[in-house]
């Protein structure tokens, strides 16, 4: 791919000072695209693309015109799905059956969802007390959305924050990560031969600095990040300015409760594949496992046995389940923590080291579970973003509970039951934004999507979306005759 990957109102150009950077396949560590590497000039000018959008012909579309535009945005993917797909997997690494299976469908089902909303947002009148005043509220779009996207999931994740955007008439500059660029670029040729107006959906491709500048801008009314919580708290300084709105999705480090009626079975293949997927590279990932005191022993077992039985591979093979790491620097990260968990007294049971062979040039790293583990060890306090499993043992609830909420995150968490009543007792009392009760950490359109503490700000996904892109006017006509 050349390096044109800035689109800036509808045109498709390089860096203007001419800055690019590259693109490298995880799988093989070789690099395959080249990509711009927007300047300051370039941020100025897509942000002042968007903020013409806003009163063009994007703003006198009806909200039916809006759905439908949105609605061939997921007719499009659809067509393409196969060629997303592969481009996904060529980026980032995951298995094509994740890319083809997950990412892909998932944000066509995101459009489809927010297509069905622009004709039911509405205000309300409201019965002041005022004599003779009719008053009544509107709401209209926030302005120009600067939508920062990370590199373990780019496709979904970029079309989660732009359906609510434009089913709101928002006018949007993307920023997808510099390792994952490649397929934001093609879902904006797509917006764009589903009829989205030149300048509604800027893109422009970089690395930290374009993120920077896009928080700092005086002229970006809103901010929607995706990515660590060391970073999500430098957009926040960096949005200070001019007072942004800001949408913050950020780490976790999700609990995965393990009960003494747990089926085995099911808790096994769950807890395993919730660790697992995308090589662990999942904000909601289950990261830190306790495990009853009458079961952990054999959990354990089962859980080091099935990890090890996992094929690792070129993503782009259909039979890999676990595919590389996204970047030398995750990879590096990884080891990192594996050898730290060593340092600390911990047990590696199964994994911990890099394969070999054919694949000793890509970034994989063998998937990982952990014994002897202790509250107190990094592996438990940290975000490791990869595929290791720490497990520990629990004997009481108010004591699993106590532990379970000993963290600065609140993304997710599991629990794995056959009993209903321990099921929404545990829900109620663990500190997250969604708890998954005996299945994987799997996100749906129509479901609020957020955390607790450190783990973000704001909702995404479902009705709540859409406050974060709206603005809420108050209308007040008096000297009536009521």
């Amino acid at each position: 791919m050349s390096a044109r990957t800035l689109c800036i109102d509808g045109a498709w150009l390089p860096a203007s000072d001419g800055g690019e950077f590259d693109v490298v396949n995880p799988a093989t560590g070789k690099v395959f695209a080249t990509a711009s590497e927007a300047s300051p000039a370039d941020i100025d000018a897509a942000v002042d693309a968007a903020r013409a959008a806003l009163s063009g012909p994007w703003r006198g579309l009806s909200p039916a015109q809006r759905g439908e535009i949105l609605w061939r945005a997921a007719e499009l993917i659809d067509a393409h799905a196969d060629e997303l797909a592969e481009l996904e997997t060529r980026d980032v690494g995951q298995p094509i059956g994740v890319s083809r299976g997950v990412n892909i469908p998932a944000a066509a089902a995101h459009l489809r969802y927010f297509a069905g909303w622009p004709t039911k947002i509405a205000g309300s009148t409201n019965p002041v007390s005022l004599p003779g005043v009719l008053q009544y509220t509107r709401k209209q779009p926030v302005g120009v959305c600067a939508l920062i996207i990370p590199w373990n999931f780019p496709f979904m994740t970029t079309v989660w924050k732009l359906a609510p955007a434009l089913a709101t008439g928002n006018a949007v500059v993307l920023k997808p990560a510099e390792q994952t660029p490649l397929s934001t670029v093609r879902l904006v040729e797509l917006l764009a031969e589903a009829g989205v107006p030149d300048g509604v959906v800027n893109l422009v491709t970089g690395g930290a600095r374009a993120g920077r500048l896009l928080a700092e801008h005086p002229r970006v009314d809103k901010i929607s990040f995706t990515g660590s919580t060391e970073v999500g708290r430098s957009i926040v300084r960096a949005s200070a300015g001019n007072l942004k709105r800001v949408t913050l999705e950020l780490g976790g480090k999700s609990p995965s409760i393990v009960t003494a009626n747990a089926d085995l079975d099911l808790a096994v293949e769950g807890n395993l594949m919730g660790n697992v997927l995308n090589s662990g590279q999942v904000c909601a990932a289950y990261s830190r496992f306790y495990v009853h005191a009458s079961v952990v022993e054999e959990f354990t077992r089962r859980l080091a046995e099935a990890a090890a039985g996992l094929r690792i591979g070129d993503g782009l093979d259909e039979r890999t389940v676990l595919g590389p790491l996204n970047s030398a620097e995750q990879l590096a990260r990884v080891q990192r923590y594996v050898q730290t968990a060593r340092d600390e007294g911990a047990t590696i049971l199964s994994g911990g080291s890099r394969p070999g062979g054919a694949l000793a040039d890509g970034y994989f790293f063998e998937p990982t579970v952990v014994a002897d583990v202790r509250d107190d060890m990094t592996i438990v306090r940290e975000e490791i973003f990869g595929p290791v499993m720490p497990v520990m043992s629990y004997e009481g609830v108010d004591e699993l509970v106590e532990r379970a909420n000993d963290t600065e995150y609140g993304l997710a968490a599991a629990v794995w039951t056959t009993d209903l009543n321990e099921a929404h007792e545990l829900a109620a009392r663990i500190d997250a934004g969604a708890v998954y009760v005996n299945m994987l950490p799997i996100p749906d359109p129509a479901a609020p999507w957020g955390g607790f503490k450190a783990s973000g700000w704001g909702r995404e996904m479902g009705a709540a979306a859409l406050d974060e892109y709206l603005e809420e006017k108050g209308v007040w006509i008096g000297g009536l005759d009521l």
